[in-house]
């Protein structure tokens, strides 16, 4: 079967052909000559001389035509603001998806470029669901007015905004999610002015990017952490322009490439001619692009800010604020919403193993309830679980075992609750580690399934508590599974793994049974809750059982373990979220 033609969309004007020449030419010689390429420069104003210039490079693999949107952005014209957005070539990549309906997935890249890489190996990149495909932007990563400001007003992760100069676009996953509609939506709702389309892009794709190899888009930015021979394409940013300064960080790549086409000698001229008023302009112009993005982070109506105060809940808004300021300080065993009043739970209130008949008749339909319940929130798209990675981890347990997993949601249990149904392990029980005021007080629904879906409420009276210890020991030893939270403590959509807890650990080791260590990823869906926020789309992370040593002490054991389940965690964590583990901790004191 024939491969895919591979496309590939440029967006410049007439003045800037000259370096899409370069970019092109570049792409040409490093391309495999065997694939089929059909390059789209989308524009407005080239002259047919002009376009001359691209077309002289076609070859045997590479088809080059010019699509002018013109007419596009006329169809379009009542749905956009009166900006001059439309006539900027850098938000022309929004409009290939809808464009070109043919394609499912296309490559898009800046002309400021030179593609020492094959740009099939980027094409063939399987990106999945992924809205795109794309690199870290370094100037969020390695300028901390840059990072805050991303964080601050458009609520993306520094370690997790994009460049969007070199895109992998998933066609089809923009027609679907109506990416264009998302961004003309956006453009009416906030005037983003720092990176304007890239601030855009990244508030539309967060949670949907699948993170390519740093060397596709290698900024001549800052650090770059490998020889300059391995980047596969090199992307002049900001005012880094061979063609502007001699002196350029990797110009000399750029000028390899320059010598061998049409307009080498008119590049050299505009090198020559360009003034030290002109370069004064860059610097003046670097400076207050910083400072704009320090003003729009302190504005009172960012967007940011703007959108807590219309849309989202407060209380859910005040309760983020909190988790930050409790991992500022450390808090991390403390819950940031308040318990329902408890009171002692006291040993003759509790059945904790359901040997009566009527706590046993209790038990069933509480989990008919609970998951008719679980299939409603499902339907209606108040739970999302999107995937579960590693079930056989879980299926290939055999013997009881501790299960540990973060803590972030009141329904997250529930989420584990399907991990164990999907591993099929028939005859063996699921049991849950509550705390106590959920068990004593909380009212109505909720309440019924928290004294009866298989719960252990810790407890503060010590003989109760002794109890619950000879229950969660029985448990494990008939071969059963016990979920237990050592995070200890629920924040709310937190995404990283909190320092954990020994108790969970201390039952694994005494009893001689593994750790199953279970971390839940998030990302934002197209669906706004009654919060206000985007529902989460989750994924359940199940890692290979950690086993205790026989040679060891059970204490040796319960250090040994808990320390490689926050490390399984953390891998996790770092891996799926691209975001190295660090806390704010110790923020207040530093700034004090």
């Amino acid at each position: 079967m024939a491969l895919p033609i591979i496309p590939i969309f440029y967006a410049c004007d007439d003045s800037f052909v000259k370096y899409t020449v370069v970019s092109l030419h570049s792409m040409i010689q490093n391309a495999d000559p065997t694939r089929r390429y059909h390059v789209h420069v989308l524009h407005t104003d080239i002259k047919p001389e002009t376009m001359k210039l691209l077309t002289d490079l076609a070859t045997e693999a590479f088809t080059i035509t010019f699509d002018d949107v013109t007419e596009y952005l006329e169809s379009i014209s009542d749905k956009l603001p009166l900006r001059d957005y439309y006539s900027k070539t850098t938000y022309y990549r929004l409009f290939i998806a809808e464009m070109f309906p043919e394609y499912d997935k296309a490559v898009y890249i800046d002309s400021d470029t030179v593609v020492q890489g094959d740009v099939s190996h980027l094409y063939d990149v399987d990106i999945k669901d992924a809205y795109v495909g794309a690199c870290h932007e370094q100037a969020m990563v390695q300028v901390d007015e840059y990072g805050t400001y991303v964080e601050k007003v458009i609520g993306i992760s520094r370690y997790n905004f994009f460049n969007a100069g070199i895109l992998l676009i998933n066609c089809r996953r923009f027609r679907l999610h109506f990416v264009l509609d998302k961004f003309i939506r956006y453009l009416h709702t906030y005037d983003f002015v720092v990176t304007q389309d890239e601030d855009y892009l990244n508030l539309i794709c967060k949670d949907h990017v699948y993170w390519l190899d740093q060397r596709w888009n290698t900024e001549i930015f800052g650090d770059i952490p490998y020889p300059i021979e391995e980047a596969y394409i090199l992307h002049y940013i900001m005012t880094s322009k061979p063609w502007h300064y001699g002196d350029c960080r990797h110009g000399d790549v750029f000028w390899k490439y320059a010598a061998e086409t049409s307009v080498y000698k008119e590049l050299l001229a505009i090198l020559s001619a360009y003034t030290d008023a002109e370069r004064e302009r860059d610097r003046i112009s670097c400076e207050n692009l910083l400072a704009l993005a320090v003003k729009e982070t302190n504005r009172e109506d960012n967007y940011l800010n703007r959108l807590n105060r219309q849309n989202r809940n407060r209380d859910r808004v005040d309760i983020m604020k909190k988790i930050s300021e409790y991992e500022r300080a450390g808090r991390f065993d403390e819950d940031v919403e308040p318990d329902p009043p408890t009171k002692p739970l006291l040993p003759e209130d509790i059945d904790y193993l359901k040997k009566s008949m009527y706590g046993r008749m209790k038990t069933r339909i509480a989990f008919a309830m609970a998951r008719r319940f679980v299939h409603g929130l499902i339907d209606d798209k108040k739970m999302i679980v999107k995937e579960i990675r590693g079930i056989e981890h879980f299926k290939n347990l055999y013997s009881g075992a501790i299960i540990t997993c973060n803590h972030f949601n009141a329904f997250d249990s529930f989420a584990i609750q399907l991990a164990y149904e999907a591993a099929e392990q028939p005859g063996r029980k699921f049991y849950r580690v509550i705390r106590e005021g959920n068990y004593t007080s909380f009212p109505g629904f909720y309440g019924f399934l928290m004294r009866h879906c298989n719960t252990l409420p810790l407890s503060s009276n010590r003989r109760t508590l002794q109890k619950f210890t000879e229950a969660v020991n029985q448990v494990l030893n008939d071969g059963h599974f016990v979920l237990v939270y050592p995070e200890q403590s629920m924040w709310w959509n937190y995404r990283k793994p909190k320092p954990l807890k020994s108790g969970a650990f201390m039952f694994a080791a005494k009893n001689q049974v593994p750790v199953l260590p279970c971390f839940i990823t998030m990302q934002d869906s197209d669906m706004i809750g009654d919060d206000g926020f985007p529902v989460q789309e989750y994924t359940i992370h199940i890692s290979k059982p950690i086993y205790p040593d026989d040679s060891k002490t059970y204490r040796e054991n319960m250090q040994i373990m808990m320390a490689k389940n926050a490390e399984v965690w953390k891998d996790i964590y770092e891996t799926e979220y691209q975001i190295p583990l660090a806390y704010t901790t110790g923020e207040e004191k530093k700034n004090a």
